[in-house]
């Protein structure tokens, strides 16, 4: 009867998780092989290698990484992912979330509020919003500084793309950091500050330890979502010169524009593996954070 009743059990589990298998088999195994597939491939938007594509084996993969262009690409990636959500979106998420946490109720929830609406807005509104901000002739950035004529998306396209990206996603590293320093004792950093703690002082041993586990997850996820995030194409399209061309604009050229599906799916797989890396690194991270002491001392 026991094993009866395990059986059950099982098959009980199995049906409860069974939808979400077939749910990520469709939707995220399927997509992933059939990028493989396309990459090994010589596929093109139109042709006669659309209508009967030849197996090309590794040629996609080493002509990529082989390709200045990609490399270039990728440089920028790791500049826009640095710039806009590591030294950006993080730190200013968690400014705001810190000063937010001492003003009164109406004014916490209006800050919250102007922060959230960049987030929630489609990204094409923020874009054109952006467009005539940093507009040559008549855009509101040169009215204010009094420089008519700066060409901001010309002249500095990463510097514009990247305070782009960190007005536009600061808000989930916000409201990330305001529930983390929930869990922060207002005693223990009034005990702190009686004991002649510094400022920075009470960060690093009152806060900062409660609140790890939150910034590796924020560091994560934004990191991630910088790094294949194609809204900067609205606002540069990767020019000029591509001098802002990221890696999923750089995906977007050759696969869509230069017809070539092969060599872009390579593309794609290759910056799978290089989320895959970041994955696996804040996995690590995670681990040694929550490892009994001894254990990590082993």
């Amino acid at each position: 009867m026991g094993t009866d009743a395990a059986g059950l059990g099982r098959g009980r589990a199995i049906a409860f998780v069974l939808p979400a298998l077939v749910l990520i088999g469709v939707f995220l195994v399927f997509p992933a092989l059939w990028t493989v597939y396309l990459g090994l491939t010589d596929y093109r938007l139109t042709g006669l290698a659309a209508a009967e594509p030849r197996f090309v084996g590794l040629d996609n993969y080493v002509g990529a990484l082989t390709d200045a262009r990609f490399g270039s690409s990728l440089w920028l990636t790791v500049q826009f992912v640095l710039g806009s959500a590591v030294a950006g979106q993080a730190v200013l998420g968690f400014a705001v979330a810190w000063v937010a946490r001492g003003l009164r109720t109406p004014v916490r929830r209006a800050v919250e509020g102007l922060v959230l609406l960049s987030w929630i807005l489609p990204g094409s509104v923020v874009a054109f919003l952006w467009i005539a901000l940093l507009d040559r002739d008549g855009g509101t950035l040169n009215a204010l500084l009094n420089t008519p004529g700066t060409a901001w998306l010309l002249d500095h396209p990463m510097l514009s793309i990247i305070v782009f990206n960190v007005w536009r996603g600061t808000a989930f590293s916000m409201m990330l950091y305001s529930a983390a320093l929930e869990n922060v004792p207002p005693s223990h950093l009034e005990t702190a500050r009686l004991a002649g703690a510094s400022t920075a002082r009470q960060f690093t041993d009152v806060v900062l330890p409660r609140v790890k586990g939150h910034v590796l997850t924020n560091l994560l996820l934004i990191s991630l979502w910088t790094f294949n995030d194609f809204t900067p194409f609205l606002l540069t399209a990767g020019g000029p010169e591509g001098r802002s061309e990221i890696l999923p604009v750089y995906v977007y050229a050759i696969a869509l524009n230069g017809g070539r599906l092969g060599a872009g799916a390579a593309v794609s797989f290759l910056i799978l593996l290089i989320n895959l890396v970041f994955a696996l690194i804040y996995l690590r991270l995670l681990r040694a954070r929550n490892a009994p002491a001894g254990r990590s001392a082993m």
